[in-house]
Order: structure tokens, then C-alpha cells, then sequence
């Protein structure tokens, strides 16, 4: 093992990095490994460099004119370069040398004081000597190792993994904590294109890199990822993406920070602290276990089929999963079965051939093919004619599809998320839907509650959809009045949360103040008929019969507020003020 490694670079690598790798053999007595290279079209080493190192009795054996390109993978702890040809076409390599420049004058270039090609090789070698010798005897070769390794110390000891890698998106830093997090080698991620070792789905759609995207104005950026090391298991991550710019300001590549919040992030779950996942509102107990459902059945390519009322919000689910997902760089493709043209349907998902039919006038990929490498939602699933539930479970079956009017099979890969708002398996019994591509959906299901069975969630919504009206408008965000969120924690929401986001709007346009009141609300809220009482009649609830009523209901706690008497808004109350009857409730 090397003490240290020592790369000399100039433009053609046949004369000035040639006399430098030759003297700095002659001094090394450090277990250094000394190489050269050049960056630009590579020459043979000059027969004036070559006899005149043999007159010194300079061994020259072991030394070959190369690229650059041939040994971009090595690692060195220091680079020097030998001219500005050099110093401004050296790029990033594998582990952040040190670089340090010689500013020495190719003798191969005429002009220089009338001097003879002998003479200037001479000179040119007497120069590279004389830095040589001071590199190794004067300690500096010394101090560069140790700032470098002081270095790579500074970034081992970061709790951030650092990755860096230049504008052909070549890594050529990786921190000790980036091995961690991502369990990939620094051997394997050295030189290696960074999106062959995350197979890109780190930075996805943030990728400033890919295609040919120009990057002179990249900037900073921050943003949440979500990723499966080398070994399957999901992470949680904070990027940060520092552009490293040249003196003149041009982006030379990238510098980025992963902080992992894995385990901070699943102790928000379990602690109920989540309340916005993927764009998804909720804290109620039933919604937490959806976004848990969501990060497990991510990371596996499995069908997913959703079933729930309208408005539940079942595409913003299927979106998430694709976003969760290593897919989710690639496209994310929602059909809505039950809305597409009968007549059309079949050319919409699968394509068709020019010819096929009247007006097919050209070659058209349908949905399928548009989503390969992404995801395919089906909404309304349930809604496929019968002749097209066939040529889907055979494309479920072997991956391939025939466009309309072709014989021709297309390999196509995408994850397939079905949902329906009617239960499928009665739709089957009913013989209305086919059972073997039941089977074939169903894989793993995920039931949305409706808003009534998860009320709780109610205040986070009309926030929610406030601070959205008055982004736009540009205004301060309203207030729902005490008296008015006890009458929309009291509605039945036939129509769930998109229903409810309506409402809101009604509200906003109707309200003349800050707040938000009864009178505000749409009438089949506000007049909702509801049980009066006077003060000498009021109910009042203890744990005794709310539990009983919990128990006669099977827990429905919107049932349990009409059997007690009371709103639903009053009986949640009743349970902020009680927290351990539902605890309670479960145990028995």
C-alpha cells in the first residue's frame, strides 16, 4: 500500500509531466506511487526528453505516454498540472485530490527568446527539476497528503453523507456516511456515472443532469427523496445540491449532502405527528395506517387495487405510491375508464397502427406504452368493457400488448394501480367483472375511509384548503368559527373531502369577514336539522355510557353520537378531554 499517490499533468504527456514523473522516481524514497498523463491528443515521449533522462542515468522504463481517460478511475492524493492547457482541461478525479500548478512553458512550442528545441528542453527539464526536488526534500509533498487526508477525515465525520461528482455525472467523492446510508461501496461509486449506481431515482425529476438539460444556470437545491439502498431497505432523505463552479463561474459538477431521516421519520408515525403525506391530509388513526400501507407497498412492483367512495382521494394515493416508488422519475399515467369514448377505449390504452380503423391516419402509442417504466392508474377499473378485461389480464400476465390493427407484441413494464368506488368482488359475483383479473388486481388492496369515519380530520382539511384559496387570491388565509366547524364535523360528507374542499370555496366567496360562520356554509350544512335542547335538558356525557354506546355500535363513534344524543363534534370533544377511553374501548 501506497503512502501516497502523485499524478503530473500537461497536454500531451511527451515532454514537461514526462521529466516530471522521471525525476520524481529519482527522489522518491517515500513509497510514493508517481504516474503522468496528458489531457489533451497524446504524443509519444520525445527523443530529446528520452536521451537526454539516459545521460543522467535516469531509468525511463516503466514510464508510457497515456491519457488522462486511461486511468480515470485511479485515485490520487495529489495532482499537479504543468501549464494553463492542463490546469483548464483537468476535470474532477476519484477522490478530490489536491491540485497544485506548475506554471512551466512547453518547450515543443516556438518563440521563446529565439531559443533552440534543445536548449528549451534543457531549460524546461532543469525547471521541472528544481520543483521536483523541493516537492519531495522540502516537506510539501507532506503537507499536501495531510491536507488531504485531513480532508476526507472532515467528511467521514459528518452525520451527512457527501457525494460529488462532475458535470458528465462521473462521482468522484464519497463519503464514508454515503456508504452508509445508501450501502454502496466507495470502491464501486468512484467513477462510476451516478445514475448507474442509484439507477436514479436519489434525485428523479430534480436531476439537473440528464438528457441534455443545460446546467449553466443550476442552482441550489433542497428536497425530500425517498430511495432503496443496496440492500432493499427504504430511506428517507434530505438533499442538499451545492453547484461547484470554476473561477469564471461555470458549473463544473455537483457537490450534494444526504441526511437520512429514516428513523426520525418512522418515529413520526409512531407517534401520530404526521399530518401531510404526499400531499395527502391526515392524522386520524385510519389515515396514519394508509400512509403506512403507501411507504411499505412501494418499495415492492406488486398491483395495488384502492377501493373507495368519490372524492376519497384514491388518485392522490395511486400518485403517491408511484412517488415513494424507484419508478417515480419515470411517467405517472391516470386512466379514468369509465370516462373514455366506448368506440375509442381500446386504440386509447393499448394504440393502434395507421389504417387500423377510419380516421387512424397515423401509428399511435396508447396509455400503456406513453407509461413504460412508470405507472398506470385505473380509475373506475370496474367500468372496462369485457373484451378489454381479457386483453388486460393478458397484458398483467406476460408484460406484452398488441396495438389495434398489429400482430406485432410490445414489451412493455409498468406497475399497475386499479380503483374502484363500487366493491369489486361484488361486481365479480355479479359476473359483471372478471374474477381471474380480480385476482390479478387485488394483489394487495388498500380501503380508504370516507371523511365521516375519520372526522377528526376535518380542522386539518379546511385549513388546508384556506391557506390554498388565499395563496391565490394573495390574502390572508380565514378562520372557521367554533359554531360552523361543529356543523361541518356534524355532516354526513356524501361527496368525502372533495365535497368538502367545495364547501370551503362556497364559504370563502360568501363570507363577508375573518371568520367563517354558519350562515356561511352551504344550506344543506347550515339547515341541517339537528336536536335542540335547553339548558335544563342538556346531555351530559360520561365514560360510562359512551362506552356502552361504543359498544352497541361496534365502535362507530357517528353512530354512538346519534345514540347518545349528541352531535359528533360534542362526543369528540368528550374524547380530547378523555383520551384513554378509546384505548379503553379496544381493550375489551
Amino acid at each position: 500500500m501506497f503512502k501516497a499517490s502523485i499524478l503530473f499533468l500537461s497536454r500531451r504527456n511527451s515532454v514537461r509531466s514526462q521529466f516530471s514523473e522521471a525525476y520524481a522516481r529519482e527522489f522518491n524514497h517515500l513509497d510514493v506511487s508517481i504516474c503522468s498523463a496528458g489531457v489533451g491528443k497524446i504524443a509519444a515521449i520525445h527523443p530529446l526528453v528520452s536521451s537526454l533522462l539516459d545521460m543522467q542515468s535516469i531509468d525511463t522504463s516503466q514510464q508510457s505516454s497515456k491519457s488522462i481517460s486511461k486511468i480515470k478511475n485511479h485515485r490520487f492524493d495529489l495532482v499537479i498540472t504543468l501549464g494553463f492547457t492542463a490546469k483548464d482541461k483537468f476535470t474532477a478525479l476519484p477522490g478530490a485530490p489536491s491540485i497544485v500548478h506548475w506554471n512551466v512553458s512547453d518547450p515543443l512550442l516556438p518563440g521563446q527568446n529565439g531559443l533552440s528545441l534543445q536548449q528549451r528542453i534543457e531549460d524546461c527539464a532543469q525547471k521541472i527539476k528544481g520543483l521536483v526536488s523541493n516537492l519531495f526534500s522540502d516537506g510539501y509533498l507532506d503537507a499536501f497528503v495531510v491536507q488531504k487526508r485531513n480532508t476526507d477525515r472532515v467528511f467521514d465525520s459528518l452525520s451527512e453523507g457527501i457525494i460529488a461528482h462532475d458535470i458528465n455525472k462521473k462521482v468522484f467523492l464519497f463519503s464514508k456516511r454515503a456508504s452508509e446510508i445508501t450501502g454502496i461501496s466507495e470502491k464501486k461509486a468512484m467513477s462510476s456515472e451516478c445514475h448507474d449506481i442509484f439507477d436514479a431515482p436519489l434525485c428523479g425529476p430534480q436531476c439537473s443532469f440528464c438528457d441534455d438539460n443545460s446546467i449553466d444556470d443550476f442552482e441550489t437545491k433542497r428536497y425530500n427523496s425517498v430511495f432503496y439502498d443496496s440492500n432493499g431497505v427504504r430511506k428517507d432523505c434530505r438533499v442538499s445540491v451545492v453547484p461547484i463552479k470554476s473561477e469564471s463561474g461555470k458549473t463544473q459538477g455537483v457537490v450534494a449532502s444526504l441526511q437520512d431521516l429514516t428513523n426520525q421519520k418512522s418515529l413520526e408515525y409512531l407517534l401520530g405527528k404526521v399530518t401531510v403525506y404526499e400531499g395527502i391530509i391526515g392524522n386520524d388513526s385510519k389515515m396514519l395506517q394508509i400512509f403506512q400501507q403507501i411507504r411499505d407497498v412501494s418499495a415492492y412492483d406488486y398491483p395495488v387495487h384502492i377501493f373507495g367512495e368519490t372524492g376519497t382521494g384514491k388518485e392522490l394515493v395511486a400518485k403517491a405510491i408511484h412517488n415513494e416508488s424507484t419508478r417515480k422519475s419515470q411517467p405517472f399515467i391516470p386512466i379514468n375508464c369509465g370516462a373514455l369514448p366506448p368506440g375509442l377505449i381500446e386504440s386509447e390504452l393499448f394504440g393502434h397502427i395507421k389504417g387500423a380503423f377510419t380516421g387512424a391516419i397515423r401509428d399511435k402509442k396508447g396509455r400503456f406504452e406513453l407509461a413504460d417504466g412508470g405507472t398506470v392508474f385505473l380509475d373506475e377499473v370496474a367500468d372496462l368493457p369485457k373484451h378489454l378485461q381479457v386483453k388486460l389480464l393478458r397484458f398483467l400476465q406476460e408484460g406484452t400488448l398488441e396495438r389495434v390493427g398489429s400482430e406485432d407484441s410490445i414489451k412493455v413494464n409498468v406497475r399497475i394501480i386499479s380503483a374502484t368506488n363500487i366493491d369489486l368482488q361484488a361486481a365479480v359475483d355479479q359476473n359483471r367483472f372478471r374474477d381471474d383479473l380480480f385476482y390479478r388486481l387485488n394483489v394487495i388492496p388498500i380501503d380508504l375511509p370516507a371523511l365521516r369515519e375519520r372526522v377528526t380530520d376535518i380542522p386539518l382539511l379546511c385549513d388546508h384548503f384556506l391557506k390554498q384559496v388565499a395563496e391565490k387570491n394573495n390574502a390572508n388565509p380565514l378562520k372557521v368559527s367554533n359554531k360552523a366547524m361543529s356543523f361541518l364535523m356534524d355532516y354526513d360528507w356524501p361527496g368525502n373531502v372533495r365535497e368538502l374542499e367545495n364547501t370551503i370555496s362556497f364559504a370563502v366567496v360568501k363570507c363577508q369577514g375573518k371568520s367563517i360562520g354558519p350562515a356561511d356554509l352551504p344550506p344543506k350544512i347550515s339547515k341541517k336539522e339537528r336536536p335542540t335542547r335547553t339548558a335544563g335538558n342538556a346531555v351530559v356525557l360520561d365514560q360510562l355510557s359512551v362506552l356502552e354506546a361504543l359498544k352497541a355500535t361496534d365502535g362507530h363513534k357517528g353512530k354512538a353520537a346519534k345514540l347518545l344524543g349528541v352531535g359528533r363534534a360534542t362526543l369528540y370533544r368528550f374524547f380530547d378531554k378523555h383520551p384513554g377511553i378509546i384505548e379503553k374501548r379496544k381493550s375489551e
